[in-house]
């Protein structure tokens, strides 16, 4: 059996997924360019998991650097995590986000078709579904987006369906996230983004361990029942189980399928923040703020086609996000 290449895999999902992969006994390579994450955690994956891999600090758009990867490695299937994802930042840096994202995920698809690795795993977003569906979202709604990073996955879902058309032997699972929380329960990895958070859970995290001073609120006059935005929380190593049974299903299925990743239920920015103040024990000053451009009041996923197709489901709920989320947060003030 070949390896697993994991793009992005120093990130907050892609190095919760290496530690499920490896404790499931796959062998993975690493590749990023640690743009927005730390080889510390690469120590902290093989310090939880007792096992060692292969890392490469790669960029997308370095055609020959990924190819020496799949020249050193049997590589037979890659989970594709890496890209920009601050969508404040792609509507100021839209040139660097289409570049980085599609020629980075180009570039990439035509290193694997080189060497003939055709089983592709895809961290897409519920970004794709726009402000013109009403949730529950289900995988066969029409896609758009309203910022240049949602674009990105737009795009690339159809970049990824047009070359499963034109050869047959790919093989694609586009894994639509709603909004992942939480952490390894050991506290040694979790969400440790660089800069101020643009997610809702590490920026109540910063403000409970006192990096920060207070939670904004953006918008609280949504059509919802107490005014703030309802998301759908997933646990992040319920994530990461997803991504192992989208690799099992690739393994059997040609084609493109895009499957739903979310727990099917949503909570508002005040629910998260209460179950919060439950796990860390303290009140979390926050202020309401106006709403940001082109955030939904609702977003919750259909996820029927997981359990059917990947009989996956998440587990957890959102006080066991909130308490594995402060457990690293208390276990790594500064971050890791």
């Amino acid at each position: 059996m070949g390896k697993i290449l994991i793009t992005g895999g120093t990130g907050f999902i892609g190095s919760h997924t290496c530690v499920e992969l490896l404790d499931k006994g796959y062998e993975i390579v690493v590749m990023d360019n640690l743009s927005n994450s730390k080889f510390e955690s690469v120590k902290r994956i093989e310090q939880l998991t007792n096992k060692t891999f292969k890392f490469y600090k790669v960029d997308m758009l370095d055609f020959n650097g990924m190819c020496k990867i799949f020249d050193e490695n049997k590589i037979d299937s890659v989970i594709h995590f890496a890209g920009l994802k601050a969508v404040g930042e792609s509507v100021q840096k839209p040139l660097e986000y289409y570049n980085n994202n599609i020629v980075g995920t180009v570039n990439l698809l035509r290193v694997m078709d080189r060497y003939n690795c055709k089983n592709m795993i895809f961290s897409s977003s519920a970004t794709v579904y726009g402000v013109d569906n009403s949730p529950p979202y289900t995988e066969d709604m029409t896609t758009s987006a309203t910022n240049p990073y949602g674009y990105t996955k737009v795009m690339i879902e159809q970049i990824l369906r047009d070359l499963c058309i034109a050869d047959s032997d790919w093989s694609v699972v586009s894994l639509r996230y709603f909004n992942p929380i939480g952490a390894n329960k050991s506290g040694l990895i979790g969400e440790d983004p660089n800069g101020i958070p643009n997610n809702l859970v590490p920026y109540i995290a910063q403000v409970a361990i006192g990096r920060l001073e207070k939670l904004s609120i953006y918008g609280n006059d949504y059509k919802t029942p107490d005014g703030t935005g309802v998301r759908d929380y997933i646990h992040v190593v319920d994530l990461a189980k997803g991504h192992i049974s989208a690799l099992d299903y690739a393994k059997n299925h040609r084609g493109f399928e895009p499957i739903n990743l979310g727990t099917g239920n949503g909570s508002s920015v005040l629910e998260v923040v209460a179950s919060y103040e439950k796990a860390c024990n303290k009140k979390i000053t926050k202020r309401f703020a106006p709403r940001r451009a082109g955030d939904l009041a609702i977003s919750y996923a259909n996820v029927q086609k997981a359990k059917r197709l990947l009989n996956w489901e998440a587990k957890y709920n959102i006080d066991e996000m909130c308490v594995d989320s402060w457990n690293f947060t208390v276990k790594n003030p500064k971050g890791l």
